[in-house]
């Protein structure tokens, strides 16, 4: 392979890195903020699972992209020492939590895709990508099943949790649109399966799926929404105050 062909792939396999390990390690951040205030007890503990399993998931895209940049930077460099125009998670995993019903429909909409993503990428020619897709896709499994389960519960629960999902799901849908514009993946094939599940489930949860065609972006090129720049403040304030510090 010609060196301009290795750097060609190398940047393609550092941004799909990127993609996946920063969406997982936002998705985290907000769902770490619901720790200690869940509508119950069980709740609170699965969202902290959840929130916990996507931290490590992104652990091990984050050390891989680092690997592969070849720049000396670890997972704790690319986390902490990046600023938001330097962040390439998907704009649904920024959004702020909301209600209930908005944490749970964005959730939902992100491991469908997150779950299709994963059995794509188990058969990645790079051995090292498709280890870490396999071994997340096991615990995305649960996520989907358990954030599709809320989205049904709440949809077709009281007059007012239906119209506050319903009210979400409008909310949420042009960031939705956003993940199938990414060029690491094939999106339009994506699409397809992931209109399928999401159809059921909407049906099954009597909300209507938004008209709406038009998807936001601008993740992949580092245009965020206001959003992000105030979770990384919080994220970051420690490892900047401190720089170097361990304990």
């Amino acid at each position: 392979m010609s060196a301009v062909a290795a750097s060609t792939v190398d940047a393609s396999l550092f941004a799909l890195c990127l993609r996946l390990g920063d969406s997982a390690l936002i998705l985290s951040q907000r769902l770490g903020a619901w720790c200690g205030h869940g509508p119950a007890l069980e709740e609170d503990i699965a969202l902290t699972n959840t929130a916990l399993d996507l931290l490590g998931q992104a652990r091990l895209w984050l050390s891989l992209a680092g690997e592969v940049e070849g720049a000396g930077r670890d997972e704790d460099a690319l986390a902490y020492w990046r600023d938001d125009r330097e962040f390439r998670n998907l704009l649904i995993t920024e959004q702020p939590n909301g209600d209930y019903a908005q944490t749970m429909v964005r959730q939902f909409l992100f491991d469908a895709w997150h779950r299709l993503v994963l059995e794509r990428l188990g058969e990645h020619h790079d051995s090292r990508v498709a280890a870490i897709a396999a071994k997340a896709h096991k615990e995305v499994l649960y996520h989907l099943r358990r954030s599709a389960d809320w989205v049904v519960r709440l949809g077709d629960g009281t007059e007012e949790s239906h119209a506050r999902t319903q009210a979400t799901l409008d909310l949420l849908w042009p960031h939705a649109g956003e993940m199938f514009l990414i060029d690491e993946i094939d999106g339009e094939g994506l699409r397809a399966d992931w209109d399928a599940q999401v159809d059921a489930v909407l049906a099954d949860a009597t909300l209507c799926r938004p008209a709406s065609t038009w998807a936001q972006q601008g993740s992949g090129q580092g245009r965020h929404t206001e959003h992000l720049s105030r979770l990384l403040a919080e994220m970051q304030v420690v490892a900047r105050a401190h720089p170097g510090a361990h304990w």
